[in-house]
């Protein structure tokens, strides 16, 4: 175990460093920083000598050594925008996009597992081909049109027509298909403070209301594939060797279907789950940009139209830094769950 977070560590140094090369490497690219700072008004002799105070016309391997000097030391540098430590934006907007991508984790969590099984236990039944239908939808709908149609349906409501009115059976249907509407749908909503920065929605009504539909909106591009993934590796163990003996051991389906199978069905989907879990805080960006939630994610969009280059490379660098503790982490859990699994690929 020590020698895999040993080589974990190294390779957590690596990517960071590539991470931070590339990010530096495309900041001349995201626009003039001084125009956000400084507007208009200001004469083209005292942009040139902002942009020297700056650093900003120095070399590339200049500027990059001394971003990466003062990395090593904790410091990112400042916000243009801002005027105050890069870190310390982003650990102001981290825990919405934080508990954003648990709620919306909790959700793939709770729905995606006993659907799956449910699918591939009982396949040709009529809920599971509704499942696969609904997953199949699901999964081709981008997360922005999803976000825009719940807005439509629960927060501005929808009045439903097609049905002939006069009759009793189409004022139902057309009564059946209306919304009322009233969900917020605009910020966080009223929050209870934890500590340091972090200010929960968890803990009030007004909050998880707040909350339930971003976290919907993000899920909805994960749970259709989590559904399908434990389906199809549920299937597949379904047909292995020892399940065969176990079944015709006698032993009773429940045993089989929740102990032995999922268990080994588990495997990928943990492996999976991970990754998909760091690609979620990215994906915040279009569900926090609709729903206008104070995440990271809004910020880095922010950030970009501003050019607002240090706070652009400090985003990147953190988001970077998730995926390497999310993927050590789920490596950690792979070790646990299947024993037999040596984390360092050393040969037993």
């Amino acid at each position: 175990m020590l020698a895999f977070l040993v080589q974990r560590i190294g390779q957590a140094i690596l990517v960071m460093f590539v991470i931070s090369v590339i990010s530096f490497a495309i900041r001349d690219g995201l626009g003039d920083p001084l125009r956000e700072m400084v507007g208009q008004s200001v004469s083209e002799a005292e942009r040139e000598q902002l942009r020297e105070d700056l650093g900003l016309n120095d070399p590339f391997l200049v500027q990059y050594v001394r971003f990466a000097g003062n990395a090593i030391q904790g410091d990112l540098g400042n916000s243009y925008f801002y005027g105050k430590p890069t870190m310390d934006v982003i650990m102001e907007h981290l825990p919405a996009t934080l508990e954003l991508v648990i709620a919306a984790g909790l959700m793939i969590g709770f729905l995606s597992v006993p659907i799956g099984v449910y699918a591939a236990i009982r396949p040709r039944a009529l809920l599971s081909k509704f499942f696969m239908g609904v997953s199949t939808v699901g999964i081709s709908i981008p997360v922005f049109l999803t976000a825009i149609v719940l807005i439509q349906l629960f927060s501005i409501g929808v009045t439903v027509s097609w049905f002939p009115s006069d009759t009793g059976w189409g004022q139902w249907l057309n009564d059946f298909f209306s919304t009322d509407g009233g969900m917020p749908s605009y910020g966080r909503g009223e929050l209870t403070h934890l500590f340091g920065s972090w200010h929960s929605n968890f803990f009030t009504w007004n909050g998880l209301l707040h909350l339930l539909l971003p976290a919907v909106s993000l899920a909805s591009i994960m749970l259709p594939l989590f559904i399908r993934l434990i389906r199809a590796e549920m299937m597949e163990v379904l047909q292995s060797d020892y399940i065969r003996y176990a079944q015709a051991k006698g032993v009773s389906p429940r045993r089989i279907h929740f102990l032995h199978a999922l268990k080994n069905t588990m495997l990928p989907v943990i492996t999976v789950g991970g990754v998909q879990l760091g690609i979620m805080v990215a994906y915040t960006i279009l569900t926090e940009t609709v729903f206008q939630w104070p995440g990271v994610g809004l910020m880095f969009l922010e950030a970009i139209t501003r050019s607002d280059i240090p706070l652009i490379v400090a985003y990147l660098m953190v988001v970077g830094l998730i995926f390497v503790i999310t993927n050590t982490v789920v490596d950690l859990i792979y070790g646990l769950v299947n024993p037999t699994v040596k984390l360092t690929g050393k040969k037993a």
